[in-house]
């Protein structure tokens, strides 16, 4: 059966490719960690570098020189950072020599399985544990049990997938990963295993202010969702709404569209605003990058801007039907909340922005290249959005 392509939007190639070019990875490297073939990411970024030569002056060869230089001390920097992050439960007060050793070992093992170039050597971890290679090489030679290793190696592989979670994943997700990886553990050994390396993923915080303004004319849309955000295919039901991310310039506010069957963020814009250019920003991008049934739903909350008749002729341009919730009943667009609760907690409590450039460039390669493609979801049997829509698509053509 062949498989179905994947359609990639500009937005995700324009964040993947800044990825590349922005922090000076290889192209392979990069597009490993998307899960996108490098061939087709290293068109896009000499597309990118075509399309905006001239911008920058080119580097002298004294200058070449010195960035290599620079870029290997910083590859150097970020593995003994992600090193000793991982071994945070290793370098505990009272952890044993045999734990840091089983650590390395584990962490060696691990990088030769993935065949990651950019893993760090034995020597360099030693070192920075603060440890002897010679002492290291004895307690190697040792036997050791099949339970012990057995468990450092999942240790490893569960730091990994707690790492490249960004620190967001409980143990259910981390046990989802290590499922599709096709590593044999239970659910509650992974629990155990995270408990022993102080993993704990972010919490969410308890507040948030509204958006929402009372409009007098919305009484007459009605409530086509009724709190029931499922959707037999993709493009049939959307859901959005507004929040805001604080900068050191001021608020910068995020309109959202998301599809009721995939739980992907399919459309979303930015601006130092929130009137209704705004919202229809947001629409436009779905449409645009989305295939959309003729009469799809479009929920939000009773705000004067997505209830205004600007917006409504946007809506009805596009062949979309409004629906709207209660005024003040965050229940009835839940599935909007949670998104953002999800945005914040994971990625805008943890960062401060100094630009709103800076904020909505972030935004949007979390939205892209994280939440649309690598990020399981609950509601989704812990899948990620891509894997649903992917799944829906070959449903389609085994039919």
């Amino acid at each position: 059966m062949p498989r179905s392509k994947r359609n990639f939007t500009p937005e995700y190639r324009e964040e993947a490719v800044k990825s590349v070019i922005e922090t000076s990875r290889p192209v392979a490297q990069v597009a490993k960690e998307l899960g996108i073939n490098p061939g087709t990411l290293s068109n896009w970024v000499a597309a990118y570098r075509r399309d905006h030569a001239g911008e920058e002056p080119p580097l002298t060869v004294n200058e070449r020189a010195r960035l290599r230089e620079l870029e290997r001390e910083t590859r150097e920097l970020q593995m003994e950072l992600t090193f000793l992050k991982k071994a945070a439960g290793v370098l505990r007060q009272g952890s044993s020599m045999s734990e840091r050793f089983e650590f390395i070992d584990a962490e060696y093992a691990d990088d030769k399985a993935y065949k990651d170039a950019d893993a760090p050597s034995i020597v360099q971890m030693c070192r920075w544990f603060g440890v002897g290679r010679s002492s290291f090489n004895e307690w190697r030679n040792r036997p050791v049990s099949v339970t012990a290793k057995r468990r450092a190696d999942l240790k490893l592989i569960i730091s990994k997938s707690f790492e490249e979670s960004d620190d967001t994943y409980g143990y259910r997700r981390v046990h989802a990963d290590l499922v599709d990886w096709g590593v044999p553990c239970g659910l509650e050994l992974v629990r155990v295993l995270m408990r022993e390396l102080g993993l704990e993923p972010c919490q969410p915080r308890p507040w948030r202010h509204g958006l929402t303004e009372r409009d007098g004319l919305a009484g007459a849309i009605p409530d086509l969702v009724e709190r029931d955000f499922t959707a037999e295919a993709p493009g049939l039901k959307m859901v959005g709404d507004i929040t805001y991310i604080s900068t050191w310039e001021g608020w910068l506010y995020l309109a959202t569209v998301i599809d009721c069957h995939t739980k992907a963020v399919v459309g979303w814009a930015m601006d130092d605003n929130y009137k209704t250019p705004l919202i229809e920003a947001a629409i436009e991008m779905a449409v645009r990058n989305h295939e959309l049934a003729d009469g799809a739903i479009f929920h939000s909350d009773r705000g004067s801007n997505y209830t205004s008749a600007q917006f409504a002729a946007t809506l009805k341009k596009n062949n979309l039907r409004q629906s709207v919730g209660r005024t003040g009943i965050c229940y009835d667009n839940a599935m909007a909340e949670s998104f953002f609760g999800t945005l914040k907690n994971e990625r805008i409590y943890r960062t401060e922005y100094p630009t709103r450039e800076h904020a909505r460039r972030d935004v949007a390669r979390y939205i892209e290249l994280r939440y649309n493609t690598k990020r399981r979801r609950s509601g989704l049997g812990y899948r990620t959005p891509q894997q649903a829509h992917d799944e829906y698509l070959e449903k389609q053509l085994a039919a």
